[in-house]
């Protein structure tokens, strides 16, 4: 193995999650917990904000997260890369091809997604795992990194499943990537940013919110999705009152 070719891949991912983590986030964090804080209180999830010890051990923790992820990261795309199906140049099999993968992708991630948290959320095995991201009862944009090593790894294995399932773009999976970590910013918000009654309409019933996400993180039980809430709705684990909570957030007076 090229451990300088490792080692200068590691680093570069490393940093480049790190300054994407404080800027995406710190910028969300800066609009709607500081600079319009008053003005847009009225679609918070909760009427309460987190207090500073809560955003200091998220951020710990998503540090050591995206060391994690920086090192998996580099096992599978340079130690691991000639047994993976990660492809160059772009147009290898087509245009059309290469932007299927993107609505590909998502759904693999988000069927991933819903099954290991439902198994980190069994009894025997959540307070080992989970129990340090649900630290964050009322979560903040801070909160989308804040995994226990064993939860980081859980969540970086998407990255194996695609590029050793999935003939891939490298880059396109570097950008999949990022589009993941602003939606999960989005979930752990604290604000529902989608339209009122979005959730009734014929897209909007399937699509995760942050409404939905952050009812999870309050009550622990139910709303397991990432991106959708096919899932969710499949297996019975939408709340029943997530529908009744989202109006109540969309549809208060400033």
């Amino acid at each position: 193995m090229h451990w300088e070719e490792f080692g200068y891949r590691w680093i570069r991912i490393a940093s480049i999650t790190t300054a994407r983590y404080f800027v995406i986030a710190g910028l969300a964090f800066f609009i709607f917990y500081v600079l319009f804080h008053s003005y847009l209180a009225h679609r918070r999830s909760q009427p309460n904000f987190p207090g500073w010890k809560h955003y200091s051990r998220d951020i710990i923790y998503s540090l050591i997260t995206i060391l994690i992820f920086a090192t998996i990261g580099s096992l599978v795309f340079i130690v691991f890369r000639d047994y993976t199906n990660l492809y160059d140049p772009w147009d290898k099999y087509g245009a059309f091809y290469y932007f299927l993968t993107f609505p590909a992708m998502l759904l693999i991630h988000d069927a991933y997604f819903y099954a290991t948290h439902r198994f980190m959320h069994h009894p025997k095995l959540f307070k080992y795992i989970h129990k340090v991201h649900h630290l964050s009862t009322n979560p903040s944009p801070w909160t989308a990194y804040a995994f226990h090593p064993l939860e980081a790894i859980l969540e970086a294995g998407i990255i194996v499943v695609i590029a050793f399932t999935l003939p891939v773009n490298q880059p396109a999976l570097g950008l999949f990537l990022l589009f993941q970590f602003v939606y999960n910013v989005y979930g752990h918000l604290g604000f529902e940013l989608y339209p009122a009654r979005f959730n009734k309409t014929w897209i909007g019933k399937w699509v995760n919110t942050g409404t939905a996400h952050n009812q999870h993180h309050q009550f622990f039980h139910g709303n397991y999705g990432l991106y959708t809430l096919i899932w969710d709705r499949l297996f019975g684990t939408l709340r029943k009152d997530y529908d009744q909570k989202y109006e109540q957030v969309t549809e208060r007076k400033k």
